[in-house]
């Protein structure tokens, strides 16, 4: 891994993208010492965490994590996500933050010499290309380790670097174990999960 002490850094969280590769690879991550890991890599600027909401629940499994990260260094994003019933009939939930992410991290671009997304998804590919043009390393977090891989292999292939959420467990993640966590909750899967990868 590449890092080098005096890079402006910034990290960019696709939320259920995320929590989808930690769950597969059955750990939980700890964001405090997520957070501390990458302030020993380099200067980080801004540590932002994408994810959708359902507005219409009284309660969403997600707002202790929401809260947590805003008030201990993180900059939240969310909107809301939209629910539809499939061919199937089954209920889904669509919350894509991919533009939110592209904007942001294009906006970023200027200020930092170091991009980390925390993401899978080989949508992102093109905007690292772009970041990447920019003058800016990026590097990508996520997993071939994991049952299926949650990593597309054009993002991995286009990333100056790939690191694998399995090889960052000791420093970032804590084992399931029903504790009280900062993290996404199980019962959240739906809310989550059903994001493109």
């Amino acid at each position: 891994m590449a890092f080098y002490p005096n890079e402006r850094i910034a990290l960019f969280i696709d939320g259920a993208n995320f929590y989808s590769s930690a769950k597969a690879l059955d750990f939980d991550i700890d964001y405090r010492k997520l957070l501390e890991e990458f302030r020993k890599r380099g200067r980080l600027v801004r540590a932002l965490y994408y994810t959708a909401l359902m507005e219409e629940q009284d309660y969403s499994p997600l707002r202790p994590l929401i809260d947590w990260l805003d008030y201990n260094g993180f900059t939240v994003v969310t909107k809301p996500a939209k629910s539809f019933t499939d061919a199937s009939g089954g209920r889904r939930i669509k919350g894509d933050m991919d533009v939110d992410i592209a904007v942001d991290m294009m906006g970023m671009a200027p200020h930092v010499d170091h991009i980390v997304l925390f993401s899978g998804d080989g949508d992102f590919r093109k905007l690292v290309e772009a970041v990447q043009a920019k003058g800016v390393r990026v590097t990508v977090v996520s997993s071939l380790k994991s049952q299926p891989p949650m990593i597309a292999d054009e993002l991995r292939r286009q990333a100056d670097t790939f690191i694998d959420l399995a090889d960052l467990e000791g420093l970032v993640g804590r084992a399931r174990s029903g504790a009280p966590r900062h993290n996404d909750d199980d019962d959240d899967d739906d809310d989550e999960e059903d994001e493109d990868n």
